[in-house]
């Protein structure tokens, strides 16, 4: 088998693992390691396998149907599909924004412009709504197979180099407690969208969906489980490789991280420069940038699909289907993140820890909703979870809304 036919086997997983690899790795997981060390490195690992059942679940369904998870969320009744883009249209400005301020500082910070990261990111999301309005699924695909792989690469490379630098210590660590409110808001905002938020799912079922009218066939269950199991061990590892960074070289610097998206960015390039040398610095920018970039890309794409999918679904109206629907709900979700930027826009940190609190407490809805779709009639018997998968679909239920309740007593009673 040649590499083009073995790189054809993957795409959605792919696309998935370039929305995961952004706000929740670069940021929040170098965070949690910069103020805590290894402390939440077990957070970060029981998130991901909690969430696991609830992912699996998107392409799996677009495997065996050929329909989007929407389709089977329809199946437990309509006002499901009303529920989802309710929760979609009070998220996705948020998330969108939060993406891409962290790209515009980023190219701020490599460049060294000197503009408002506002305008910058305001510009790089006019400039994805035009690329992907020109070539959609097709050129989403080609650009992140490129990028994962130069990200996870460098990643791995600097890990191993880091782990033998020589830093200087801090004498008095941050000791992580849930007594302490603030602990437990970080904690709720890092486990958010680690390793992405819970509507992916939906996402990466529709990805599916294009790859098989681009390919005019649709994609085996084996390499459709494949394609995401790769994607999701790669974010996996690679949320842990952040959250290592994080700890070996800012942590143990005692550098804080600024609140500022530029100079965030340039906190995060130098995690890798410090550890690999000076002369990396022009390629970890490029590829700390063009991460970000991928995931901009990747959740703008997410949001016109899936809205349109969603009406479709509701009305099964074919004309809400076209391409021209795709192009309204791209225009309306890049004018909503610019009025994010410069009406309601604080810090980036601030910007970034709401939308993953706000993603993080309508995850058990999705995780239920999931979860009923996995044991529908539609799913073949043998399909269904069993053992530990079930057992962990389970815990994943308690965790999500014990925690999701646990903050809205903090926040609002206690």
């Amino acid at each position: 088998m040649s590499v083009a036919q073995i790189a054809n086997k993957f795409g959605p997983g792919l696309l998935y693992a370039a929305a995961a690899i952004g706000v929740s790795h670069l940021v929040q997981s170098t965070r949690a390691g910069a103020e805590f060390g290894f402390q939440l490195l077990w957070a970060v690992i029981i998130a991901n396998l909690l969430k696991y059942p609830f992912y699996k679940i998107g392409p799996q369904y677009t495997a065996i149907t050929g329909r989007s998870l929407l389709t089977g969320y329809k199946k437990i009744g309509k006002w499901t599909l009303v529920l989802f883009f309710i929760m979609t249209l009070a998220t996705m400005f948020t998330v969108q924004s939060a993406v891409t301020i962290v790209t515009g500082g980023l190219l701020n910070q490599f460049l060294s412009l000197s503009i408002d990261v506002k305008l910058t990111s305001s510009i790089i999301l006019l400039l994805s709504a035009g690329l992907l309005a020109i070539g959609r699924y097709n050129i989403l695909d080609n650009i992140i197979k490129v990028i994962i792989v130069i990200l996870t690469i460098t990643t791995l490379i600097t890990i191993c180099i880091a782990f033998f630098a020589d830093f200087p210590k801090v004498t008095a660590p941050v000791e992580f407690t849930f007594k302490n409110s603030d602990h437990v808001f970080f904690f709720i905002a890092l486990v958010g969208w680690m390793p992405a938020p819970m509507d992916v799912p939906v996402w990466h079922g529709l990805w599916s969906m294009a790859k098989n009218i681009e390919q005019k066939s649709r994609t085996s269950l084996k390499d459709a489980m494949l394609d995401f199991n790769i994607g999701f061990i790669t974010t996996a590892v690679l949320a842990c490789c952040f959250l290592t960074l994080g700890s070996l070289v800012m942590y143990k610097s005692g550098i804080e991280l600024s609140s500022s998206a530029t100079v965030f960015a340039g906190q995060l390039v130098s995690l890798y420069t410090k550890a690999l040398g000076a002369w990396s610095y022009p390629l970890i920018s490029i590829a700390a940038f063009t991460t970000m970039l991928s995931t901009t890309l990747t959740c703008l794409d997410a949001f016109a699909r899936i809205l349109r999918e969603t009406l479709y679904v509701f009305t099964e109206n074919e004309s809400s289907h076209g391409p021209k629907w795709y192009n309204i709900w791209l225009a309306i979700t890049v004018i909503g993140s610019i009025v994010i930027f410069y009406g309601y826009l604080q810090n980036m940190k601030s910007l970034v820890d709401l939308a993953t609190t706000l993603s993080f407490l309508v995850a058990p809805i999705y995780a239920i909703l999931n979860y009923k779709v996995m044991t529908s009639t539609e799913m073949p018997h043998d399909l269904h979870p069993k053992g530990l998968l079930k057992m962990t679909s389970y815990v994943g239920l308690v965790f999500l809304t014990g925690f999701s309740l646990y903050f809205l007593y903090l926040k609002f009673i206690a």
